[in-house]
């Protein structure tokens, strides 16, 4: 790495490319032993009728009073989490409730930028092709915050 880093006339590396862009597809993650593994602090924030705006998080510490956090892996499903979010949402409980799942993470300036990533809907009879996402798939990055919006 460093002489990597000495070639390009720096003494560090340079910064990984921003995400989304040009990017090679990622060999598929091993499942993750949850007997083993620990689990991550996933924050994710709610909002019915649509998704909170990108200033919504735009101060540390001031982020959208609709919290929820959630201890899970990123090998977990979009079907999963939309099930942990109906336990604490009642407009996620309706029977044709849509959930549109966005994620939230600092841009290159360090502002919150958004990410819609999947939707499903409240009850898996409906089956949609984004139930079996996982967060990995959708290049989730720990730290990063979940905004579900549900219709």
């Amino acid at each position: 790495m460093a002489e990597t880093a000495r070639r390009h006339g720096g003494g560090r590396p340079l910064p990984p490319p921003p995400r989304g862009v040009n990017q090679p597809p990622r060999p598929k993650p091993e499942p993750v032993d949850r007997e083993k593994t620990c689990p991550l602090l996933l924050r994710v924030f709610t909002k019915s009728g649509g998704h909170h705006t990108n200033e919504d998080y735009a101060v540390r510490g001031k982020e959208p009073k609709d919290e929820v956090q959630i201890y899970t892996w990123k090998d977990a499903t979009l079907r999963e989490l939309t099930d942990l979010v109906k336990e604490v949402s009642v407009a996620a409980r309706r029977r044709n409730a849509r959930l549109s799942f966005a994620f939230v993470y600092p841009d290159k300036q360090g502002r919150f930028t958004m990410r819609e990533v999947g939707q499903t809907m409240s009850f898996p009879n409906r089956k949609q092709p984004d139930d079996s996402k996982t967060l990995s798939d959708l290049r989730f990055e720990i730290g990063d915050y979940l905004d579900v919006a549900i219709y």
